[in-house]
């Protein structure tokens, strides 16, 4: 697989940031309208973007971490994922100014990078 111009957008937020306790500290009614907003534009944005979208991903459920000791259940901030392509890394960063993640829902950033060939393959 050519991997060349292709992107990894890792959408994050803290389940503790003071964005996320506003966000659960609002009244349901408020809170399920502000849901419809964001996701209305969140459809906007990969209609606009869609071009570029390789894979739309999507929301990440809760983790396992394996390592020496094992499986274990773990945190992270990670909340989703999409994978676009683009001419520059700064091009598929531009991609995500103002996104819905962090300007209407509570996400804190989306953090984008390259995705790399594996030598030798």
């Amino acid at each position: 697989m050519n991997t060349t111009g292709t992107y990894l957008a890792v959408f994050l937020g803290s389940k503790t940031s003071q964005r996320r306790n506003a966000w659960d500290a609002l009244p349901e009614a408020a809170r399920k309208a502000k849901e419809q907003e964001g996701i209305a534009a969140w459809h906007k944005w990969v209609e606009k973007h869609q071009a570029a979208i390789v894979a739309m991903g999507g929301p990440l459920g809760k983790t396992k971490k394996i390592g020496e000791r094992g499986v274990e259940d773990a945190s992270n901030a990670m909340g989703a994922y999409t994978v676009v392509r683009a001419d520059s890394h700064e091009a598929a960063a531009k991609l995500f100014e103002k996104h819905p993640h962090f300007a209407i829902f509570p996400g804190e950033s989306v953090e984008v990078m390259p995705v790399l060939q594996i030598p030798g393959m």
